[in-house]
């Protein structure tokens, strides 16, 4: 692994468009001088941070780190003051890269600041090889139950992960990827810009997602779209009065959605009006990507695939027994009834190193085995495909005795033709020990009186009588963070 982007320095793609933003572009022999002539000027300062806006010199800064050996921290642009401060303080890079002009709020403003010039014009860095265990990145994760803790992913990650995702995917330099996903997280980052550089293919970044965008660029030639489920739901709502996107969709080699599970109903709206299945995967910061749905394989709503070469996965009880899983060779292990919940845990060369100053947090990720504890719960199915359930903390409610996953009832609500979103959560019950609770955003404002028990009803009978929402509250919108995933700390019933 001399390099993470073995295209730069191949002379036979060097007229090849490499990155587009909006109306500009760079080939790779473009992107290789631009990037070149930043790295030189950044190599040996430690860690440089990014301001990572969905522009061009975003991902020329963060190639040109990479070529550099100097791990790149990349800020969110919508972060608050007090969070920015928390990850400088915590990284502490000497630089911030950052396209001319952009306005740097403090604390990045104090930062010595180098700009970054996406111009093609510059020398063409060498290939430097470097020590595959080396950090590459540092991508502070969503603080949902403290302050972001850095997750230092290592280059051997990048690239056994994208490298694993070509194989399942049958991911090549002819492919042309879309996507309008922000470049501070591992999605819109390293799979939606890095992974097709690291294939020699093309990356077109909408800035803004868009319907229109996303027709306008399968059209032109682009054979796969990378999104969340807030843009396949925007999609799949679209597609009711738009035919020709829904061409444009049909058009495409690969629908992949990620970074939240996309309900069962938006996978059937899309199938049903473009004859294209969306593929799912499974990942997070500290591990990337760990499973997906192959190309050559059956898409099936509500799973998200078999682990990826090299990638051990089993699922374990709460005390740490062993359900069932797969080797990183792919042999399975234990059972697969489709049914049993338990805790998913990693162990891979995908994994992070460490959580940045954090040795405690570190050690308490992981087993004593070596296994990384993800939080997240899952079933394996007969077939042997892995559905997840949600996450241990705030997705996995226990009522009544069962182990009841809310993500289970989120699809089953989304079934009913009276609502638009929903979240589940678990409350406290002197009885049933936690209670079922539904937020629901309907259709119509305000909802029908009956709504309450008709969808409680309408789950017990499609899952379950003890699956039935006790309490439904309704919302004018869900909340969500930047990636489209639903905040469900933020669903209190005041």
């Amino acid at each position: 692994m001399s390099s993470l982007f073995p295209a730069l320095a191949n002379g036979s793609v060097a007229q090849r468009p490499a990155l587009r933003f909006g109306d500009r572009s760079l080939t790779y022999a473009e992107l290789g001088a631009s990037a070149g002539a930043l790295a030189a000027r950044i190599g040996g300062a430690g860690r440089v941070a990014v301001w990572a806006t969905p522009t061009l010199e975003t991902a020329v800064a963060v190639v040109a780190a990479l070529l550099a050996g100097v791990p790149a921290v990349p800020l969110n642009p919508k972060s608050g003051g007090s969070e920015l401060g928390h990850i400088l303080s915590d990284s502490a890079p000497s630089l911030v890269l950052a396209a001319p002009g952009d306005q740097l709020p403090d604390p990045v403003g104090r930062l010595e600041r180098v700009d970054v010039e996406a111009q093609g014009s510059g020398e063409a860095a060498a290939p430097v090889g470097l020590d595959p265990a080396a950090p590459a990145l540092v991508v502070y994760t969503s603080g949902t139950t403290g302050p972001p803790k850095g997750a230092v992913i290592p280059r051997r990650a990048i690239a056994t992960t994208l490298d694993a995702l070509a194989d399942a995917w049958q991911w090549t330099g002819d492919d042309v990827l879309v996507h309008g996903l922000p470049l501070f997280h591992v999605h819109g980052l390293i799979l939606g810009v890095l992974g097709p550089l690291r294939r020699g293919g093309s990356v077109r970044h909408l800035g803004r997602f868009s319907a229109q965008g996303v027709a306008r660029e399968l059209n032109d030639g682009a054979t796969m779209l990378f999104g969340v489920p807030t843009m396949y739901h925007r999609l799949a709502e679209a597609l009711a009065d738009d035919t020709e996107l829904a061409k444009a969709l049909g058009r495409a080699r690969l629908l992949v959605s990620g970074s939240a599970a996309l309900p069962v109903h938006d996978h059937e709206r899309i199938a049903a009006a473009t004859g294209r299945r969306v593929v799912e995967r499974y990942g997070m910061t500290e591990t990337l990507m760990n499973t997906s749905v192959r190309a050559d394989g059956v898409p099936r709503p509500g799973t998200v695939g078999v682990p990826l070469p090299g990638v051990g996965v089993r699922l374990v009880e709460e005390d740490g027994s062993l359900i069932g899983g797969y080797d990183a060779d792919g042999s399975p292990t234990g059972t697969c009834d489709g049914e049993t919940v338990g805790e998913i845990q990693v162990r891979g060369p995908n994994l992070f190193s460490e959580y940045l100053n954090r040795p405690d947090a570190t050690a308490a990720a992981f087993t004593e085995d070596g296994w990384f504890r993800t939080g997240d719960m899952a079933v394996r199915d007969t077939d042997g495909a892995v559905r997840i359930v949600g996450r241990k903390a705030t997705d996995l409610i226990k009522s009544g005795g069962y182990k009841i996953g809310a993500g289970e009832i989120e699809n089953a609500l989304l079934e009913h033709p009276a609502v638009r979103e929903a979240a589940v959560t678990g409350e406290p019950d002197d009885d049933l020990g936690e209670r079922i609770v539904a937020w629901v955003v309907p259709v119509d404002d305000p909802p029908a009186p009956a709504l309450a028990a008709e969808l409680s009803d309408h789950v017990a009978r499609r899952l379950a009588p003890h699956k039935r929402p006790r309490v439904v509250h309704y919302l004018v919108s869900l909340p969500r963070n930047d990636m489209g995933k639903i905040l469900k700390r933020d669903l209190r019933n005041d």
